[in-house]
């Protein structure tokens, strides 16, 4: 068990670099110590932490460690790194990007 996805996805990295390691089945569960409405307000600080991203064009909601963002932004670069930023927070293992581009 680990808090962060990135922690997953890197002991599964690293396990595939060992001499004769032909194939992985990461097992390794994300068991996050916050909770939801703790979630949504930590990207939502997140958000508007980020000078690339408009937050106050963006929602966010938590549900267990699964987020989804809705709203509109000027870009695709922009629509990227609020996934991307959504994807940092502990416990995340969904995010579910609805959030459409043009204003």
């Amino acid at each position: 068990e680990v808090e962060w996805d990135y922690q997953r996805r890197r002991a599964a990295d690293t396990a595939l670099r060992v001499n004769g390691v032909t194939g992985l089945t990461n097992e390794i569960e994300i068991k996050p110590k916050v909770k939801p409405e703790d979630l949504k307000r930590k990207i939502e600080d997140a958000f508007k932490r980020n000078a690339e991203i408009d937050a106050q064009h963006i929602t966010v909601e938590a549900e267990g460690n699964k987020v989804v963002l809705r709203g509109t932004v000027r870009s695709w670069a922009e629509r990227e790194e609020a996934a991307r930023v959504a994807w940092l927070a502990p416990g995340v293992t969904h995010v579910d990007n609805r959030i459409n581009i043009g204003r």
